[in-house]
């Protein structure tokens, strides 16, 4: 999937606010269960009406995304925008030298850079 070079800088302007990167962060850990608005809000010590606005950002990127559970509003991180912007970003990695950017493990969805140490 190949993302435009204006979604990718969206989605870079919405995590480059401590708050939203606490948010991503946050939800991205809780995986497709995702959080309630109010949960999210205490879990950062946040208020509702300034989380509100932080969440509008998220989605608006494509980062975030929302789903009615009855009376609540539980937010979830949209796996495929994140892995899109992902590839976006590694696309010309090593100068076209894949084996040079082994150190980016791609498993289960995620992307976690790797390490030289035994874990």
């Amino acid at each position: 999937m190949s993302f435009s070079e204006d979604q990718t800088v969206a989605q870079l302007g919405a995590l480059a606010q401590a708050t939203r990167l606490a948010v991503f962060k946050t939800l991205i850990r809780e995986g497709s269960k995702g959080m309630a608005a109010g949960l999210i809000a205490s879990t950062l010590s946040v208020a509702p009406n300034t989380l509100s606005s932080h969440l509008s950002v998220l989605q608006r990127s494509g980062l975030v995304r929302a789903e009615r559970q009855g009376r609540s509003v539980i937010y979830s991180v949209e796996m495929d925008a994140v892995s899109g912007l992902i590839d976006t970003l590694v696309h010309d990695c090593c100068a076209g030298h894949p084996e040079a950017c082994a150190v980016i493990d791609r498993s289960a969805g995620a992307v976690a850079v790797g390490s030289d140490s035994a874990a």
